[in-house]
């Protein structure tokens, strides 16, 4: 494969990333399906009229710097100015929180079932893989995920369930912990987190609420908590 063909594969392949990575909005229900090698080879024929095998063309694109991954998801839903405008104030945050002025905290929720959590693990080849339920319905508890910047600490606060009551006792224990921080908290816009009673609280409290963009769960670090508490305790576990 010449130099002036793979320039030119490459500046049609970051195009085509680029426009997969961030399509514009009126075109994120209809941009180019992702690239496979079998496309690659069908594009090369029809645009330099070259017939190249996939080991070939997979090849090049390693020599290129390109490497076959798993994509991350972005919602459709999400407002592109909606998170620019958020990381222009999680960058004032984070520097208000660095200089020691500001602690900031992260919360989130997680609603785990009382039944065992299916997961990987490793089994003879040929055979289910089952683990044993006891089946109790949908019976679920809920588990709040604090992360304190600042200080780079995690805790975990179980309740029943989650509603602006057991939110309000959170608040409460943060302030207690934290008698004398400016806190910035930033959670998502479950509806009881955005319920009066909690806005009241937080007000009592004197704590500043941040709410996420919607649609963004990627700007949630304590999602990588909940990823840890499946695969490391209730994966095949009830």
């Amino acid at each position: 494969m010449s130099d002036e063909i793979k320039s030119n594969l490459a500046i049609n392949i970051i195009e085509a990333l680029d426009r997969a990575e961030s399509p514009p909005q009126e075109e994120r229900e209809s941009h180019q399906p992702r690239w496979t090698l079998k496309r690659f080879a069908t594009w090369l024929e029809e645009k330099f009229q070259l017939t190249c095998c996939r080991e070939t063309i997979r090849k090049a694109l390693k020599s290129m710097g390109f490497s076959w991954k798993k994509a991350r998801k972005i919602l459709n839903k999400a407002s592109v100015s909606k998170r620019e405008s958020f990381v222009e104030k999680l960058a004032l945050l984070l520097s208000e929180a660095t200089a020691g002025k500001r602690t900031l905290i992260y919360i989130d929720e997680a609603h785990i079932h009382l039944d065992t959590d299916e997961g990987y693990g490793w089994s003879i080849l040929g055979k289910r893989f089952w683990v044993s339920s006891s089946s109790p319905g949908l019976a679920k508890v809920s588990f709040f995920g604090v992360y304190i910047y600042n200080q780079g600490k995690v805790k975990i606060y179980p309740y029943e369930r989650g509603n602006s009551e057991t939110t309000i006792d959170v608040l409460e224990k943060i302030r207690v912990d934290l008698p004398h921080e400016n806190i910035t908290i930033i959670w998502d816009g479950a509806s009881y987190h955005r319920s009066n009673l909690v806005k009241k609280a937080a007000e009592r409290l004197n704590i500043e609420l941040q709410p996420l963009p919607a649609y963004s769960p990627d700007f949630m670090p304590v999602e990588h908590l909940w990823a840890w508490l499946r695969e490391d305790i209730t994966y095949h576990t009830c």
